[in-house]
């Protein structure tokens, strides 16, 4: 409807059709929900030339994928200059992801959306906006043919889903890559890195907690050995426990090392 906005709800996708609105409970996309590109595929798909997507300053490269479906179709790409957002990532990524139509500060966006929404409307290709219409939804909410699900027109990678431990299935188009697990996980090659990252800092975090309980066990266990006078088995018991507080330790320094560069970059960018 003219003159409104809409935003997406927490924890839904919002997802368009012709002539409608429909939130979603699908699976994350990029490790998020509301995401981008589910916005983006299905607002390509449902009015194809007559979309404008904008991809403003954010991490990593969510909306990338996206705004490339919207190319394909036929719509308008805008991002935001690089030079000026606060986290460039985001853009940069799209403008890497494939051809964009403007480069522009915020200040320049507002007007351009203005001169595009008064250009003649192009014509969409009924026949294709018919079938997208017929097309069933999807677990995920969206209405997706085949052939552009990546879990059929895609292949098997080596890789697992950060999310559930599923297969993900690779598609490359061009120089853009993109997975998608049997369930509906969505990710691009920074945001399957991302999961990774974090997937091994919780192992790491179990691991300490898990020695550190261990170490107390033991030290309990010396105790008792001691109180009743079975001093071979308490030192046995104790040098088991001084063995997993050292290698809780190490791995809690790997950590807080990791922690604390991660703040000195933040600190310098």
């Amino acid at each position: 409807m003219p003159s409104r906005i809409y935003v997406a709800p927490p924890d839904l996708h919002l997802l368009i059709e012709a002539g409608w609105i429909r939130l979603s409970r699908g699976p994350r996309e990029n490790r998020h929900r509301p995401a981008i590109d589910p916005l983006f595929r299905s607002a390509a798909r449902a009015y194809g030339p007559r979309v404008v997507g904008i991809v403003l300053t954010g991490l990593l490269d969510d909306g990338a994928v996206g705004l490339h479906v919207i190319k394909s179709e036929g719509g308008v790409a805008i991002v935001q200059d690089p030079k000026e957002a606060m986290f460039p990532s985001m853009p940069s990524s799209a403008m890497k992801a494939g051809e964009v139509d403007f480069v522009l500060r915020v200040s320049e966006i507002p007007q351009k959306i203005l001169e595009l929404a008064r250009e003649p409307w192009k014509p969409i290709d009924l026949t294709r906006a018919k079938d997208i219409e017929r097309a069933a939804v999807s677990p995920e909410g969206e209405k997706m043919s085949e052939e552009l699900d990546e879990r059929r027109m895609g292949k098997p990678s080596m890789f697992t889903c950060p999310e559930c431990s599923g297969t993900l299935w690779e598609v490359q188009d061009g120089d853009l890559l993109r997975f998608r697990c049997r369930v509906g996980h969505a990710f691009s090659p920074e945001a399957v890195r991302d999961g990774y990252s974090d997937s091994v800092e919780g192992a790491l975090w179990t691991a300490v907690r898990t020695l550190e309980e261990s170490a107390a066990l033991e030290r309990r266990l010396s105790k008792q050995a001691a109180a009743r006078g079975d001093l071979l088995s308490a030192d046995r018991f104790g040098d088991v426990a001084i063995g997993r507080e050292q290698q809780a330790a190490m791995i809690r320094d790997i950590l807080m090392s990791k922690k604390r560069t991660e703040e000195n970059a933040d600190e310098i960018a």
